[in-house]
């Protein structure tokens, strides 16, 4: 059985239930079996689901035995989901513990969109999965779980804030699993992880439901340990949701399902990527964005000290993987002219932070618990207010020198054109015109800036706060990403390879990640911790 199940994936576990090699209990509980052997020490998986995944496995083995089964295209398949998104009767942590308080827990009412759509897909619900409090890191230390270790060598980070689903993922405790995007949050923690992120074209699945960092930026997408489980997964997932109104643009935009059909090997032949230069150069896009009234040398100070330079070992890693891409059939040119540093300068101008608080009062009003359906029931319930971070009351985020952001609602905000919807617009045709002057059919850059840092070792002189990415500007513009396994650093940890193209093009997209994964195949599952940590990781 461990042979059979060790990186099973989707098609192959539908093939052993079809021969009645394996019952979906049998495979549920072996998922759950590598849990507890190895969650204490990987902290992957904050709230295991045992009695509802073996209660739920053993009505689809009764269904099965009767001739009833429904089989959707997730029938018996384990999987994680992350702590923010709504599982009905679970306590959403969102990674903080003042959501765990004693009679006070924010228990789901019901599931979010995307739970309830993998749920009738036959998915098999095992736990939440840990990530740092509200999402908000780069590195997956929680105020309600504690730290989570990278698979490859638990010493290291598995990046933020998808990092207990990527570490699950491909340390084999379930399938597959969702992560959340706010910045980089599904892609860079799938780098560290040699696991396959989805970023969707925003509006491609719906984020009703999962507790928001910072809403306008928000995303949610499948990690997977290969592309055809990751397509299938977007193929569940995606559609039209009243709850959460961007949804409703994927009708007639989005490329037809399931994303299966795009899944070619020879995908990648004759297709034509261009290198951001900014990401070389390591230029800085400050989260949440800086507002219109912002004065430019103020902004300038802002975005140099958001650079992340681009460590030699990631550069190195990116270059060989650049031939690889052109050994596949693609042309890939760098040019200083590609998304060049003035595209940086343009997308730091999203200003999304003076929304925040909206998108926290109304994510409560609908999944919140029968306590609290807005920050001020949370302070009358517990005694305490919600933190600053989802009220859009950080210092550092809410106040530029003499400017300050002031919380207020999109709908009626003055200052949104100017703030929001204007420098978006002008960022997503910065983005766009590269790929229309050099006939390009996407880009490729890195996912993150450095190799995963080791957790027991100081980080620039204080504690680590993770790798680091320069790929914030997805989220401004809702453009899709996928990120495969570019390979591994010389001492075992992995490295991440980044694509993302047109507004929805996610089967095109899906389609290269799968001519890049049949061509390489680097993916190779972890050794966990009981044949020692890897003797020579930087």
């Amino acid at each position: 059985m461990d042979k059979d199940l060790l990186e099973v994936t989707i098609p192959q576990l539908e093939s052993f239930y079809a021969h009645h090699k394996y019952t979906v209990t049998q495979v549920v509980r072996w998922h759950l079996a590598r849990i507890h052997r190895y969650n204490g020490i990987y902290r992957a998986v904050e709230t295991v689901m045992q009695s509802e995944a073996l209660a739920a496995a053993a009505r689809e083995d009764a269904d099965a035995a009767s001739g009833t089964a429904h089989r959707g295209p997730l029938w018996g398949v384990p999987i994680v989901i992350k702590a923010n998104t709504s599982i009905e009767g679970q306590i959403t942590t969102d990674g903080w513990a003042g959501f765990t308080i004693p009679g006070h827990e924010l228990i789901a009412p019901h599931d979010a969109t995307i739970v309830a759509k993998l749920r009738a897909a036959g998915a098999i619900l095992v736990g939440h999965t840990n990530m740092p409090d509200f999402a908000n890191s780069d590195t997956n230390r929680s105020s309600s779980f504690g730290r989570t270790g990278n698979a490859y060598d638990v010493r290291f980070s598995p990046g933020g804030s998808s990092g207990g689903t990527v570490t699950a993922v491909t340390a084999n405790m379930a399938v597959l699993g969702n992560g959340t995007d706010t910045a980089n949050s599904i892609r860079m923690p799938a780098a560290t992880s040699a696991v396959i992120g989805v970023f969707p074209t925003r509006g491609l699945v719906s984020i009703a439901g999962i507790a928001p960092l910072d809403w306008l930026l928000d995303n949610t997408g499948p990690i997977a340990r290969d592309v055809t489980d990751a397509a299938i997964a977007l193929s569940v997932m995606a559609g039209e949701d009243s709850l959460d109104p961007p949804t409703a643009a994927s009708v007639g935009n989005a490329q037809p399902g399931p994303y299966t059909r795009y899944l070619k090997p020879d995908a990648l032949r004759g297709k034509r990527f261009g290198v951001p230069s900014f990401i070389l150069k390591g230029s800085g896009v400050p989260f949440h964005g800086l507002p219109a009234a912002l004065p430019e040398d103020v902004a300038a100070r802002q975005e140099a000290e958001q650079a992340i330079p681009l460590s030699p070992e990631t550069r190195a890693a990116f270059m060989k993987a650049i031939e690889e891409l052109r050994a596949a059939g693609a042309t890939v040119i760098i040019d200083d002219s590609i998304l060049p540093e003035s595209f940086a300068k343009i997308a730091s101008r999203v200003s999304t932070y003076a929304y925040v608080r909206e998108g926290t009062e109304k994510f409560l009003n609908s999944f919140g618990p029968s306590q609290y359906h807005s920050a001020a029931d949370y302070a009358y319930a517990t005694g305490t207010p919600l933190s600053p971070t989802i009220l859009g009351e950080e210092p550092g985020n809410a106040q530029f020198g003499n400017v300050l952001i002031s919380q207020r609602s999109v709908e009626n905000d003055p200052d949104v054109e100017a703030n929001y919807y204007g420098p978006r617009r002008r960022t997503l045709e910065a983005y766009l015109e590269p790929l229309d002057r050099l006939h390009l059919d996407g880009y490729v850059y890195p996912a993150i800036q450095m190799p995963p840092p080791d957790e027991t070792m100081p980080q620039n002189g204080h504690l680590s706060d993770g790798p680091h990415s320069a790929t914030s500007w997805v989220n401004m513009i809702g453009v899709p990403a996928v990120v495969v396994v570019g390979g591994f650093y010389a001492g075992g940890l992995p490295f991440g390879l980044e694509f993302s193209a047109r507004p929805w093009s996610d089967g095109e997209l899906l389609g290269y990640a799968y001519a890049w994964e049949q061509a390489t195949h680097h993916r190779h599952p972890p050794v966990l911790v009981e044949n020692g940590l890897l003797p020579n990781a930087p």
